[in-house]
Parts: C-alpha cells; sequence; structure tokens
C-alpha cells in the first residue's frame, strides 16, 4: 500500500486500513501498539491534535512506514 499523506484523516484511513487487512479489533491494535483504545479511535478518525510520538508508534507496530520527500515549490 502506497497512498499520498496530506491529511491527518489519510494517517487515520491507511491505520484502519491496515488493521482490518491484520483482522485486529480496535481493542487488540491499541494493546498490540501500547496505546490506548480511545488515542487509536481518535488516530482512525482524523483527530488532528493526536501526538505525533504516538501516531509513529502505532504505525511502527502495524508495520507501517511513512517516508517524506520534498517537493518543489509552485513558482520554481
Amino acid at each position: 500500500m502506497k497512498s499520498k499523506v496530506a491529511t491527518a484523516a489519510d494517517i487515520g484511513m491507511a491505520v484502519r486500513k491496515k488493521r482490518k487487512e491484520d483482522g485486529l479489533t480496535l481493542a487488540d491494535a491499541a494493546a498490540l501498539c501500547g496505546v490506548g483504545y480511545r488515542f487509536l479511535s481518535d488516530l482512525e478518525n482524523g483527530k488532528e491534535t493526536v501526538q505525533v510520538g504516538k501516531v509513529l508508534k502505532v504505525m511502527t507496530a502495524l508495520g507501517l512506514d511513512m517516508a517524506i520527500t520534498a517537493r518543489k515549490w509552485p513558482n520554481e
């Protein structure tokens, strides 16, 4: 799976998709990732104020990677 991320909702959708592909319930995935049920729910629902460190922890535990790529400015 490779997708462009522009919003918190994009990250949430990717996390939810991977969790469901792995056959995990929200509660099971939260326990596996070492975060609370509420946090994982907020993340999957695109809450913009979730902690970045915890987001990365969840992504690592679920086997998701994130890459940052520079893009050119529109007037270049």
